[in-house]
Formats: C-alpha cells, sequence, structure tokens
C-alpha cells in the first residue's frame, strides 16, 4: 500500500466540535485497514472549554483553554496536532492534513450524496439553512473556519446525514398536506442519522458476505436521538425522523410523534409562542421529560433498579414501546427483513433496553439469547437464538470512518459504491 490520506473529520456543533483524524486511501478502504490517528471533543466553546483528546488507542487526555469561537476551536485543534504533545509522527505540520470532510446535517433535495466543498456547494448548504436552523449554520462555521486557516487549496468534503434517505419513495416522504406546501417549501421527511445507517448497511452486508441487494434490514440507532429506519436492497426506504430531527421515536429530550394540535394546546395554555413550544418539544421532552430527572439512559436504568421510581419505569417503558412499535411498522412496509440491527450509544451497550425492545415481537420470528445478548457490549455480534427467523444484530457504528471514506473518494474523483 501507498502512503495514506491523513483526514481530518469534523462535526462542528453551537458549542462543540468534535474531530478525528483518519489515515486511508482506496486500498485501505478495500481492505478495512484505515488507521484512526487520533480523536476528540472541544466542549463549551465560547468561555473556559474542556478539550477531550486521545492519540490512537492510548489514554484520554482533558486539557483546559479559552475557547471563544469555532474558528479558534479547530485552530487550537491544529495546534495540538502538530505537536509533540500528541505524539502523532504522521502529522508534523499542517502539510500533513490532506482533506477534510465535515459532518453536514441537512443536504435537502440538493444533495443525493458527499460532494467536494465548493462555492456553489457551500451556497446550497445555506439554503438548507431553514431546514436545519439549529445544524446547518454550525456546520457552515467549521468549513468556513477551514477556509480561514488553510486557505482554499486543501479539499473539504461535505458528507450529509440525509442523502442516504433520498432513496425514499415520494409517497413515503410526502406529508398529506396541500401538495402546493411542498412545491413552495419544500416541506417532507427527510430522515437523519443516514451515514450511521449506510455504515451499519455496509458492515452487515460485509460480515455476511451478502450483496448490498440482498441486505434487508431494520436498523434502530438509538442514543440522545433516536431513528428507525427500514434498509431494502441496500437503500432507506422509510424512516422514522420526518423533515427535522423532531419526529419518530422517543428520544432523550426530543419528544418524538405527537398530535401537532398539541402545538398550539400548550401554546395557549402556558403562555408560550410556537418557537417556544417547538424548544421545549426539543429540549425538554422525551426521557428527561417523562423521568423529570435527566436523558441519559444509563443513569435512568440505574435509578430503575436501585430505587424503582414509578416516573422513570414509565420513561423507559415508553421509549421501548415506540421502538418496537415501529419496527412492526416497518417489517410491514418493507414485506419482512433479515434482521433487526441496533446501534448508537444505547443500542450497542445496553442489553437491558435492546431485550425490553425485543420482547413481544416473537411472532416476527425473533429470539432474543438472554446469554448472547447479555455479553454484547459496543461489539459486533448477532443476539437471537440460530433457529430465529428474523435475527437481531448488534453493529457499532462508525460514522467518522465512512466520512474519511467518502472525503477520499470526492477528493480522487471516484464513483460512491453502488
Amino acid at each position: 500500500m501507498g502512503i495514506p490520506m491523513n483526514v481530518l473529520i469534523l462535526n462542528s456543533g453551537s458549542s462543540s466540535l468534535k474531530f478525528q483524524v483518519i489515515a486511508t486511501d482506496l486500498d485501505r478502504i478495500k481492505q478495512n485497514a484505515d488507521e484512526r490517528l487520533c480523536r476528540g471533543q472541544v466542549e463549551r466553546i465560547g468561555g473556559e472549554a474542556i478539550i477531550t483528546v486521545q492519540n490512537r488507542n492510548g489514554p484520554r487526555q482533558k486539557l483546559a483553554a479559552p475557547i471563544r469561537d469555532i474558528a479558534a476551536a479547530l485552530d487550537y485543534v491544529l495546534r495540538w496536532l502538530a505537536s509533540d504533545r500528541a505524539g502523532i509522527d504522521e502529522i508534523g505540520s499542517l502539510g500533513d492534513i490532506h482533506a477534510v470532510g465535515h459532518r453536514v446535517v441537512h443536504g435537502g433535495e440538493l444533495f443525493k450524496e458527499s460532494a467536494i466543498v465548493t462555492d456553489e456547494v457551500l451556497k446550497g448548504i445555506e439554503d438548507c439553512i431553514d431546514l436545519a436552523p439549529l445544524h446547518n449554520p454550525n456546520n457552515i462555521k467549521g468549513i468556513r473556519a477551514v477556509r480561514e486557516i488553510f486557505g482554499q487549496k486543501i479539499p473539504q468534503v461535505a458528507v450529509f446525514d440525509t442523502s442516504f434517505h433520498t432513496s425514499i419513495p415520494e409517497h413515503a416522504y410526502l406529508y398529506a398536506l396541500p401538495y402546493h406546501l411542498y412545491r413552495r417549501h419544500r416541506i417532507r421527511r427527510y430522515g437523519f442519522h443516514g451515514t450511521s445507517n449506510r455504515y451499519v448497511a455496509y458492515r452487515y452486508r460485509t460480515v455476511h458476505g451478502i450483496t448490498r441487494e440482498q441486505t434487508n434490514l431494520v436498523t434502530l440507532h438509538l442514543g440522545n436521538g433516536c431513528s428507525a429506519t427500514a434498509v431494502r436492497a441496500g437503500r432507506s426506504l422509510e424512516t422514522s425522523m420526518g423533515m427535522t430531527p423532531l419526529e419518530g421515536l422517543v428520544m432523550g429530550t426530543r419528544s418524538g410523534d405527537l398530535d401537532p394540535a398539541i402545538v398550539n394546546l400548550i401554546a395557549a395554555k402556558e403562555g408560550l409562542s410556537t418557537h417556544e413550544v417547538e424548544a421545549l418539544l426539543n429540549s425538554q421532552s422525551g426521557l428527561l421529560g417523562i423521568s423529570g430527572l435527566t436523558n441519559d439512559m444509563k443513569v435512568l436504568q440505574a435509578e430503575l433498579d436501585e430505587h424503582d421510581d414509578r416516573r422513570v419505569r414509565l420513561a423507559i417503558d415508553m421509549f421501548c414501546y415506540r421502538a418496537r412499535k415501529y419496527i412492526g411498522a416497518l417489517l410491514a412496509c418493507m414485506g419482512g427483513a433479515d434482521a433487526v440491527v441496533f446501534t448508537g450509544g444505547i443500542g450497542e451497550n445496553s442489553p437491558a433496553i435492546r431485550a425490553r425492545i425485543c420482547a413481544g415481537l416473537e411472532w416476527t420470528g425473533l429470539k432474543l439469547d438472554p446469554d448472547l445478548n447479555a455479553q454484547t457490549l459496543a461489539r459486533e455480534a448477532r443476539i437471537t437464538t440460530s433457529d430465529s427467523t428474523l435475527h437481531a444484530h448488534v453493529i457499532p457504528t462508525d460514522e467518522e470512518l465512512l466520512i474519511a471514506r467518502d472525503t477520499v473518494r470526492c477528493v480522487l474523483g471516484v464513483p460512491h459504491p453502488a
């Protein structure tokens, strides 16, 4: 193999910057031999920031520094990468970063796959701000920060969270609203967690030695944000999240599905604007809103085990019931599947939640193996009995790896794999 491309992967938030550096090229992608050089994040940007960094698989280091904005956070990260403290032999200067890949939340109907960031692409991302006002502006800040520090010479690639779902058919992505609202404002279901879905579908077919066309799954990405997706013939057929990430499953702080008339009712009864109600549905609902305690599933499970708190139990029951309900709905949409795949922080690390979700799905042919399920934490494994006709698997997601690979393909002008 030749010299790999060092790809800096950025995920820019309102007050945080997550990063990784992955060394890869086309040969390494084929051989699954990509190398993660480091990872980390900058939190509490705008004040005394907390920086967490990890070199390869070494111990995590925690640092602190005053950081005013995304550009300053990126500058700090780059100086750390090139320093002796980082201990990354492959990076001695900015010139050793060969490309930058960005997670961009919303690509609307404009972007069906990852794209090199040109002025035209940047304008397209800006045009999608109305669809993702909390996310796209921050993603744009990350792109502009790279341009400010590196200049125009370094290639940047945008990898869109929505692009995987552009295969959803019209009858599934449209809402039953007056059609002119779609024509004028592009009000429709877009779906999210697309990069995660692409990765776990790729891993499933790789592990099982099947083609994309043979890949039929229901995927459950369960973290602070949660979604369920029907993957038929390797492509998204239907998904739980909608025009925004608010629709669908019960999540950490998001309500998921609800009667839209509730918005005006809450506004009238509580004296809130519709924007304030939307903020309540996004940041004060879900597990946090029902439990009144936290959006952290691990803490909720510990609280349930120790105190058997009624509202904590209710929050967990609602979370699992909604997920199980969507599994059934998606199986109906796609005419059955070969497996249910759990991923995301909760999906990968909580056997108890997986067991609760799968309880009652025996009619589908899914029979959970309690021992396999209990032994599976943050690793790939089947967690159903060998005689199940619908299997369940755990596949840890790796969105950053997929972003790095897409970046290499875009920079080299290689088509994305079918």
